[in-house]
């Protein structure tokens, strides 16, 4: 019998149709799979993440078992494991025999290029369980001066055809995000997500995070996240009867006593290859196309798979290795202390960085407009919120959170994602939320002891950035405004936002 050829298999590709295991043969071909510890730390993942990637490698190296396949898998506390990805496939090839190696194209450039270097014949196939190849994204990206979400995500809708009524979108608009913006209120017969007790095998798992990584942002108590995808179609299942309807409405709203409210909480499943993109845009739509819930939910969940996941996944491999040093703003503040847990007088900080750390879980408001506005508008440097991102949130793979963080949230990019930049001052989060009711700071002032940060930061960053920003059709009212303002007034605003960073630099209590 010919050697065999080692068939990876990452903890982000756990879907049966994955271009490796389709390029293999079952009866000739060994797949290999590693718990690493190269993998866990190279960011300091939250250990609910680690804990369900591993849980759900294992119980995927029990499936393809069970299909007649032979599966190499090696233990995080296997007393022989190299490590890192490539020292097993090292180890595998010597202990087999093989000199070939099958990848699906992995979705960060640090993994690509390890298997480059590999002194094996890899073949790293494309990734195609996406809806836009990224040969397709760089032929729409060619030429054009500017890339925006929204015309991407209108060609996916041609393309696809989801949400189509013939060539006409669906419900006659494109968007419905203006019936989308609606804060709520407590509703303690909202379902949430669906959780999952942990079975023997993800208990096992937890014990084995819990000790090797108790030094890790996070926490592994109440452990939820189904680990198979058995689990993940329930949950998705649960999420279209449940929260869906009424996604749209509230889908940028944000309450202290729930992190969660319809937010359907799949994009771990999806990222780490349990749930298809396909197959969750075809249940929203179907959910909609049956009366079962409005077209602003449906849109507003599909755009978020169809539109932004695709384009920032398309951005992430169009920009290149070295998207996650952009800095275009010059920014260069350290991450306050307060991102880890340290105690903060700013409630909506407090409560979404409190929520991550129980959850490894925040929604795309409290990521871009909390956590993520205030460290643009604090001028901390790109490359330390990126690597927060990666490392405390469940669904965070480089390919989705780097656009997300460097492009879109801190406009690192100098606009590759974004025509302006996301801030905003407190005003935004009182409306949204009702964080500021039980907060230190008074959102509604602008200069003094209690003055909200989000507001002196607001002006501070906008006059720190006036030669960038003043032409920007879309911000040029808001510079009117700031020239408009009494001078002793703005003078004030800014010799208190310094002294803010200031203290913020020192690592103090704010």
């Amino acid at each position: 019998m010919s050697a065999p050829r080692l068939v990876l298999v990452l903890g982000d590709q756990l879907g049966e149709g994955v271009a490796a295991l389709r390029a293999a043969d079952p009866a000739r071909d060994l797949v290999v799979m590693a718990e690493v510890a190269e993998e866990a730390t190279y960011a300091p993942h939250h250990p609910r993440k680690i804990a369900f990637v591993l849980a759900a490698m294992r119980k995927f190296a029990a499936r393809l078992r069970g299909q007649g396949w032979r599966v190499a898998y090696t233990q995080l506390d296997d007393p022989d494991n190299s490590g890192s990805i490539t020292g097993e496939l090292l180890r595998r090839a010597e202990e087999f025999g093989a000199g070939a190696v099958i990848a699906t194209e992995p979705g960060e450039w640090r993994l690509i290029h390890a298997l480059d270097e590999v002194p094996l014949t890899a073949r790293q196939i494309p990734d195609d369980r996406f809806l836009c190849a990224n040969a397709r994204f760089a032929d729409w990206a060619a030429g054009r001066k500017s890339r925006r979400m929204e015309h991407f995500y209108r060609v996916m809708r041609r393309e696809t055809g989801f949400l189509m009524d013939g060539d006409a979108p669906a419900g006659g608009k494109w968007n419905f995000d203006h019936d989308n913006r609606k804060p709520a209120r407590d509703d303690l017969l909202r379902a949430g997500p669906l959780r999952h007790a942990p079975d023997a095998v993800t208990r096992e798992v937890i014990d084995l995070v819990a000790g090797r990584f108790a030094d890790h942002f996070g926490d592994l108590d109440d452990f939820w996240f189904a680990t198979d995808r058995d689990g993940a179609l329930a949950a998705l299942d649960h999420f279209i009867a449940h929260g869906l309807p009424e996604f749209g409405a509230y889908q940028d709203a944000m309450l202290q006593s729930d992190g969660f409210l319809n937010h359907a909480v799949i994009g771990l499943y999806l990222n780490a290859g349990l749930l298809g993109a396909r197959e969750v845009c075809e249940a929203a739509e179907s959910a909609y196309r049956s009366g079962r819930v409005p077209i602003n939910s449906a849109e507003g969940f599909i755009r978020q798979i169809l539109g932004w996941r695709e384009f920032m996944r398309g951005t992430y491999f169009l920009e290149g290795p070295d998207y996650t040093a952009r800095n275009e703003l010059g920014h260069e503040a350290p991450l306050p202390p307060l991102y880890w847990g340290a105690p903060t007088r700013m409630n909506c900080l407090s409560q979404v960085v409190g929520q991550t750390r129980r959850e490894a879980y925040a929604h795309h408001i409290q990521r871009l407009m909390v956590t993520g506005n205030f460290a643009l508008l604090a001028g901390v440097d790109p490359a330390a919120v990126h690597e927060w991102y990666l490392a405390v949130y469940a669904d965070a793979y480089e390919w989705v959170e780097a656009p997300n963080v460097i492009g879109m949230s801190q406009f690192a990019d100098g606009g590759a994602v974004g025509s302006k930049p996301y801030v905003s001052s407190g005003a935004y989060i009182d409306r949204m939320s009702d964080y500021c009711k039980s907060c230190d700071y008074r959102v509604r002032d602008r200069t003094g002891p209690r003055a909200c940060p989000f507001n002196l930061l607001y002006w501070d960053f906008l006059d720190r950035h006036r030669d960038r920003f003043a032409r920007n059709p879309r911000m040029a009212q808001i510079y009117r405004n700031w020239e408009r303002m009494d001078p002793q007034r703005r003078a004030t605003i800014l010799s208190e936002a310094a002294a803010l960073r200031a203290r913020l630099a020192a690592g103090e209590v704010v």
